[in-house]
C-alpha cells in the first residue's frame, strides 16, 4: 500500500533535536538488570554501533546495574560526537536483582546528578529524568531540586517517567517538562491519555518496552503477515507502528546484540498506509 502519513524524522527536545528512534540501555547490564553484563565487549559494540547507525539520543539510568550503563556509554562513546544526546535518570535505587525502591529525596536526587555527570564525563546532563514520583516525598520538592540542577547548568532539560496526566500538569507548574517515560507498546496502551497531553503540548513521549510482539508475532497472525508484506520482522514493524502513531513519539528499543540492534534500527525505513497502521492496533 502506499505511504498515506508524513512521518518527521526528527523531535525537538527543548533546543536539542534528536532522530526519533534512539537507543536504550537497560538490556545491556545483567540478569535483573543487575551487575555487568555477560559480554562486556559485545555491549561496547552494540553502543558504538548504535550510534553509527544514526541512533543519536541514548536513554540510561543510574540505577540500570546500577551504575553499569552509564559507565558503559563513558566507555563506549566518549568523547561524544556532535547532537549526541545522553538521557539518564535518578529516582530508583537498587538492593537486588529486579528491585526498584523509589527515593526522592532532594539531597539524593542531586547526589544522584553529580555521581552520573562523573561517570558519564559530561559537564551538563542533556536530558535528567524522575525515574519515579516518590509517593512519601511531595512533588514540589523532588521537581524543584532537577529545576535547582537545571537553574545551576548541570542538567539541560527535566523529564519524567510513569506519571499521569495530572502529575505533568503538577510537575509543569513547577519547571518546564520536555519528556515523558511511560509504558506504552502495540499490547499495552494504557497511557494513551498522557501521550495525547504530550502531542497537545509538543512533549516528547518515550515508550519503555516498546516491544511487546508475543502472541501477536506469531506464524500466521496480523504482525507476522504484515511484517512479511514488508519483508520486515515483528520487532520492526511493532517500532514502525510506534513511529507512525505520534510525532512526538521517541522510542528507545535496546538489545545486548549487534544483530538484533540492526534489525530494530531498520524500523525507522518502514511505512505503513493508515489502514495498516488502524490494522495493527485492531488486532491487539
Amino acid at each position: 500500500m502506499t505511504d498515506t502519513t508524513t512521518i518527521p524524522d526528527t523531535f525537538a527536545l527543548g533546543d536539542l533535536t534528536v532522530h526519533r528512534l534512539g537507543f536504550g540501555t537497560m538490556q545491556l547490564t545483567g540478569p535483573g538488570v543487575w551487575g555487568p553484563p555477560k559480554d562486556h565487549d559485545e555491549a561496547v559494540r552494540v553502543l558504538r554501533r548504535a550510534v553509527e547507525l544514526g541512533a543519536d539520543f541514548i536513554d540510561t539510568a543510574d540505577s540500570y546495574g546500577p551504575y553499569v550503563a552509564e559507565e558503559l556509554i563513558a566507555e563506549a562513546l566518549h568523547p561524544y560526537r556532535d547532537g549526541l544526546v545522553i538521557a539518564t535518570k535518578a529516582g530508583l535505587t537498587r538492593t537486588g536483582p529486579n528491585v526498584w525502591p523509589p527515593v526522592g529525596r532532594p539531597e539524593y536526587l542531586r547526589q544522584e546528578a553529580l555521581m552520573s555527570l562523573r561517570r558519564l564525563k559530561l559537564e551538563t546532563i542533556d536530558l535528567f529524568q524522575l525515574h519515579r514520583i516518590d509517593p512519601k516525598v511531595p512533588l514540589e520538592d523532588q521537581v524543584g531540586e532537577l529545576k535547582a540542577l537545571q537553574d545551576e547548568g548541570k542538567i539541560r532539560h527535566i523529564g519524567l517517567s510513569e506519571v499521569s496526566v495530572e502529575e505533568l500538569q503538577e510537575a509543569q507548574r513547577i519547571a518546564t517538562i520536555v519528556s515523558v517515560q511511560n509504558l506504552y507498546n502495540l499490547a499495552k496502551r494504557d497511557a494513551e491519555p498522557l501521550l495525547e497531553h504530550a502531542e497537545a503540548n509538543g512533549i516528547g513521549f518515550i515508550p519503555w518496552f516498546p516491544l511487546a510482539t508475543g502472541e501477536l508475532a506469531k506464524q500466521g497472525g496480523t504482525l507476522d503477515e504484515l511484517a512479511r508484506k514488508h519483508d520486515a520482522s515483528p520487532s520492526q514493524l511493532a517500532l514502525g507502528w510506534l513511529l507512525h502513531r505520534s510525532p512526538v513519539m521517541l522510542p528507545i528499543p535496546g538489545t545486548s546484540s549487534v544483530a538484533h540492534l540492526e534489525d530494530n534500527m531498520r524500523a525507522a525505513d518502514l511505512h505503513l498506509s493508515a489502514e495498516e497502521v488502524a490494522e495493527l492496533e485492531q488486532a491487539v
